[in-house]
């Protein structure tokens, strides 16, 4: 279903809101520079933003709106065109929002069904490109919208086309832009798949072992001339050919008491970072290329970064990132090359990170944010404050930084404070 761009009676208090915390249309900022997938441009979570706050006030950076009427959901945010996408289950519906910059719902597509059980939900974060806005929903139905109108192009469904297969948690990963294609992963008959970004028709569908397919969202990578596709199926790190779809191999890394592998990898200099949470923790391993092969082998293993879903981050040769089991919550630091540990610290308590301008932005599953110096002589907390009361559920989205702006999503709704300095 599309919603015109006109606003429903839901909408309203978005605006509302918006505009009393904004001071008005005269407050709304300038066209953000692109954020345009789930942890940004790279996949990496790091921002290239400057000009930013190096404290906060006492009672954190200033509020500029809070949009409501998005659905419930955990999926973090995208920028682009002049817009921030958005998505979440409201009326056992999966709907995909568009805000302008003020706050204000553009409109709205309802991407089928929600995911009810276990954990309801929203789980993708849009992905913008090119005019077009893509999401796929927890059963696994993706889709292409004109992100200026939310008129759908094209839809497909991984699941029922491609013999995919998802886990407990339905699907959760975030379509992403190779050039030309649309990457997805429906696991089961087929580990990974490239769809014509315009068309929709299929380009490459890859091999799989049959293993269901992971919660993490894939990254690009290439090294020695060779492009890869790197994702977590249900058990294993994969790699696979993005220019061809073939397979290239398979790493079995999973969490034995609840298999949940929903970390992206992290790729630099031809090695490869897994993590997993529940007391796993995480394998460095080195990419070996001969020709169209590709091959890893594990250099470092830990169990002390054992990240759930909070993101790890790679920042001047070290690794940071919040523990779940084995440290308790605390934020680990370890070196990149060897895996020694540099500090487990509490913190804001365990959660999401990103980063910018050399600081830390961590988000704890309590409401707590975080500003934290990014160096591995200690987790130094330099200002912290608690988001508006009134979000549902555990903060679980991955904070975003772009165009001045810190923003924070808590179940049906999202923050936007203003982080420029000066």
């Amino acid at each position: 279903m599309h919603r015109p761009m006109t606003l429903t009676s839901f909408q309203a208090p978005a605006l509302l809101i918006a505009t009393l915390c904004s001071g008005g249309p005269a407050a709304v900022a300038e066209e953000a520079p692109s954020w345009p997938q789930f942890r940004g441009p790279q996949g990496d979570g790091v921002s290239t933003e400057t000009g930013l706050l190096k404290q906060w006030p006492e009672a954190g950076p200033k509020l500029l709106w809070t949009a409501e009427g998005l659905g419930f959901g955990f999926g973090s945010v995208t920028v682009g065109g002049g817009r921030i996408y958005a998505a979440g289950d409201r009326d056992k519906h999966t709907v995909v929002t568009a805000l302008n910059m003020e706050g204000a719902v553009q409109w709205q597509f309802e991407n089928g069904a929600s995911w009810d059980d276990p954990t309801p939900g929203g789980r993708s974060t849009p992905t913008f490109d090119g005019g077009r806005v893509y999401h796929e929903n927890g059963h696994g139905a993706v889709v292409c919208l004109a992100a200026d109108t939310g008129e759908k192009l094209w839809g497909r469904n991984q699941a029922e086309e491609f013999g995919g297969r998802f886990s407990s948690w339905g699907y959760a990963e975030s379509p992403i832009i190779d050039g030309d294609h649309v990457l997805c992963c429906p696991g089961g008959e087929t580990a990974m798949v490239a769809l014509n970004k315009t068309t929709g028709e299929t380009v490459w569908k890859s091999a799989s072992s049959g293993e269901p397919a992971g919660y993490s969202t894939p990254i690009l990578a290439e090294y020695q001339g060779l492009r890869l596709v790197l994702t977590m199926s249900e058990k294993s790190l994969i790699g696979v050919n993005a220019d061809t779809g073939d397979l290239l191999f398979r790493f079995e890394h999973f969490t034995p008491r609840y298999v949940a592998n929903c970390v992206s990898p992290l790729y630099h200099d031809g090695h490869i970072l897994v993590s997993g949470g529940y007391g796993k923790g995480c394998v460095l391993l080195k990419l070996g290329i001969a020709g169209k092969q590709a091959t890893v082998e594990p250099v470092w293993r830990t169990e002390n970064l054992d990240n759930r879903h909070g993101g790890i981050l790679l920042l001047d040769g070290f690794l940071y990132g919040a523990s779940q089991w084995t440290n308790k919550g605390k934020w680990v630091c370890l070196e990149w090359q060897t895996g020694a540990l540099r500090y487990a610290e509490p913190g804001v308590g365990e959660g999401s990170v990103t980063s910018a301008e050399g600081l830390l932005y961590t988000l704890s599953e309590g409401r707590k944010m975080g500003l934290v110096k990014a160096t591995p002589e200690g987790h130094e907390v330099i200002s912290q404050f608690s988001l508006p009361a009134g979000g549902k559920g555990a903060t679980w989205a991955h904070p975003v930084v772009r165009g001045g702006r810190l923003y924070v999503r808590h179940g049906d709704l999202l923050h936007a404070f203003d982080v420029r300095a000066g």
